[in-house]
């Protein structure tokens, strides 16, 4: 496999309070990684700073060995990541077929249609709704859509914070089908879930962050055999 995302001793900060501490890690191509930890540990703020919405103080993001620490969230969207956000945040008053229309703005339009068209594919049930507003969907389904909107822009990584947030375990399992399906396409996936197990059992790999730092990094089935793991993240 070829290197895809590379990070390596990474600080961010907000003030003087320092959510990331030094971290470092690395995402091949083509593989599923997950981030583990609790409330608080740096998950949203790791993903924010690889995505461009918040600039590290030191260290460094390198994706296909271009440096992403000082470029802007537009340019790195171009770049090939894109990012589905804990709470979803759909465009509440605009359609389902709207908000996907946004997450293309960087694509050629005559290329739009087609993965639209892929989208609804992916989840029918946005297909069956294309026309109403987002602020009226179910949760499952602003979840669908706020994957959709990510995927639209065609990324070879999709960032996905706390897919699983708030949702029904039927739900969540057809989530995590769905991610299953994008995987086959290609596109590598970064998952933050605070549900540990079903992100090691779709991931090859993990991270473990605890305020601020990683603590554990191996592949999936050494985590999820982990006493330590298993005791703080998979009820025992």
């Amino acid at each position: 496999m070829s290197r895809l995302l590379e990070i390596e001793d990474l600080h961010v900060a907000y003030g003087h309070i320092e959510a990331i501490k030094g971290v470092s890690l690395n995402i091949d191509a083509g593989e599923v990684v997950a981030i583990l930890g609790a409330n608080g540990a740096g998950k949203t703020t790791l993903m924010r700073a690889i995505s461009g919405l918040i600039h590290p103080r030191t260290g460094s993001i390198r994706y296909r060995d271009k440096e992403l620490t000082r470029l802007g969230a537009d340019v790195i969207v171009g770049l090939g990541i894109a990012q589905s956000p804990e709470g979803r945040r759909v465009f509440g008053t605009l359609t389902v077929e709207e908000n996907l229309r946004l997450g293309a703005y960087t694509r050629p339009k005559q290329e739009v249609a087609g993965s639209r068209d892929e989208i609804y594919a992916l989840f029918p049930r946005l297909a069956e709704r294309r026309r109403q507003l987002s602020g009226t969907l179910s949760g499952g389904e602003q979840q669908m859509l706020a994957i959709g909107r990510a995927l639209m822009a065609k990324p070879q990584l999709l960032l996905l914070d706390e897919p699983s947030l708030g949702l029904a375990p039927l739900i969540v399992r057809g989530i995590f089908d769905a991610l299953r399906d994008i995987r086959q396409t290609g596109v590598t996936i970064l998952v933050v879930e605070q549900n540990a197990r079903m992100a090691l059992k779709l991931a090859d790999r993990g991270y473990v962050l605890e305020v601020g730092r990683i603590v554990h990094a191996a592949d999936s089935g050494e985590l999820l055999a982990s006493p330590e793991v298993r005791a703080a993240y998979l009820g025992g």
